[in-house]
């Protein structure tokens, strides 16, 4: 971050990945949460030498820029915290004094905290937080990301579904003929693919085969939750759930019930081949079928959390307990591949139905842009992933003029419709848009105008209560 961009954050807000501190003679208490926060969420930005009174950041200087600059660095690679922490350091000056700015990074051995677990923190939105013993937990099992599903339970070869395996090696040779797992034995094919582990079934290879009782006695509540709801949210939903798919033995039976349901909200043109045969070429279907084998490879399925697809009349959401092993930009940007369960990837990839590099991303947006002109979003949380495909198909009139197919319910992003009731009404309330949206929180709401001010699409005026937004045009 150089000094223009130092500028820049201080006319802006405060976020996750930026936080002042007076610091003017020592180092503040609190700061220690501050570096535990971003260490556990996503790295960030720690400021000394700013204050900050309401939505006003003033620069004041720190007045040993040296001391408090080496006193920092040397608590964060000393005892304090459970692991040593490497900042990148900057200063800068200004004519009201010396700012010092230090690079908190994510840490690869989360949970960081100071003294004691107790002490652990995480950011939302601009704020530390203390995090929750389901979040901790989560930190723990990411320490042993790609490990913890490769390991071994008390189960052998007897709680395999010979249904389900019959039925993958039957799909295999029909996908890939030619590859030689499908000269060998079951014995053979189970310890290549690692589904067993000295005679003993891994983690992975049960739930990808494992009968639905011997799943159960591991993972009591082991299941992939799909509803299809009919309405934009569920408070305008005239019931709960129009469908609720049934329990299935395993992920590999899941897999293709899934497919089948989703398939059914996509508008799938039939396709003849030269030879007159009936063929399947369409990228929207792969979008859904990569977001949905990516759910099953990444899940966490030690979490409480269950993973789940929800179906709207206007999107279709996978949720995925679990966080990313690095930040989602760098996973798409740079084509990561690090898949939680690392077997249950390699059984995925061996049929050819999933991606053999990175988490399928590319193939994701470019399907879904190619079916409705837009990309789907992704949204990376402390112990979750979310992919949400909107439903607005692009079609092509006879004269191949592009028209938008929309539902009678509003298709518009969060973002587009708060914008729009703020035009409406700029002295609603975050609680008042919430209610008035269905299904999103107060701080949900609040993330998104926080967002729209970051972006300059709206600002406010006056105080908090009793002021109001301004859109602007």
């Amino acid at each position: 971050m150089n000094k223009d961009e130092l500028i820049t954050k201080l006319n802006d807000i405060e976020w996750e990945d930026f936080e002042v501190k007076e610091a003017s003679s020592e180092i503040p208490k609190n700061s220690w949460e501050t570096v535990s926060a971003f260490s556990n969420t996503a790295g960030g930005w720690l400021i000394f030498g700013v204050s900050k009174k309401g939505k006003e950041f003033a620069i004041t200087g720190v007045k040993n820029a040296e001391k408090i600059g080496q006193d920092f660095t040397n608590t964060l690679r000393g005892d304090k915290f459970n692991v040593k922490i490497k900042v990148l350091c900057r200063k800068y000056k200004f004519s009201a004094g010396t700012v010092l700015a230090f690079y908190i990074p994510l840490s690869d051995k989360k949970p960081v905290y100071y003294n004691t677990l107790a002490n652990t923190f995480i950011r939302t939105a601009s704020g530390d937080q203390w995090a929750t013993k389901e979040e901790i937990d989560a930190m723990f099992r990411d320490q042993a990301f790609g490990t913890h599903s490769s390991g071994a339970v008390s189960a052998t070869v007897k709680s395999i579904s010979q249904k389900s395996f019959k039925g993958f090696k039957e799909y295999l040779l029909r996908s890939n003929p030619s590859h030689p797992y499908n000269k060998i034995s079951q014995d053979d094919f189970f310890r290549k693919l690692r589904v067993t582990s000295n005679k003993k079934l891994t983690y992975s290879g049960l739930f990808f085969f494992g009968k639905e009782d011997a799943i159960q006695k591991v993972i009591p509540d082991f299941r992939v939750d799909y509803l299809e709801i009919p309405g934009t949210s569920y408070s305008d939903a005239s019931v709960r759930y129009s469908f609720r798919l049934d329990e299935q033995e395993n992920l590999w039976e899941y897999y293709f019930a899934i497919s089948e349901r989703l398939r059914r909200h996509l508008d799938l043109p039939f396709q003849l081949n030269r030879e007159g045969f009936g063929t399947e070429n369409h990228p929207q279907l792969d979008a859904l079928r990569e977001a949905l084998v990516n759910l099953l490879m990444h899940a966490d399925y030690f979490s409480p959390a269950r993973p789940r697809i929800r179906v709207f009349d206007n999107r279709i959401e996978f949720f995925n307990p679990g966080a990313l092993p690095k930040p989602l930009k760098q996973i798409i940007d740079e084509d990561i591949s690090m898949p939680r369960n690392p077997i249950i990837a390699k059984l995925f990839r061996v049929v050819k139905l999933a991606e053999n590099a990175g988490y399928g991303f590319d193939k994701m947006i470019e399907g879904w842009k190619k079916y409705t002109g837009a990309k789907p979003e992704f949204e990376q949380g402390q112990d979750f992933t979310k992919a949400t495909f909107y439903l607005n198909p692009v079609k092509k009139t006879a004269t191949q003029k592009t028209t938008l197919i929309t539902t009678p319910k509003t298709t518009l992003k969060i973002p587009e419709q708060i914008l729009n009731l703020l035009r409406e009404n700029p002295a609603l309330s975050r609680s008042e848009i919430a209610k008035m949206l269905g299904d999103i929180t107060e701080d949900g709401v609040k993330y998104h105008l926080d967002k729209l001010r970051q972006d300059g699409k709206i600002k406010r005026m006056g105080a908090a209560k009793g002021g109001h937004w301004v859109v602007s045009k």
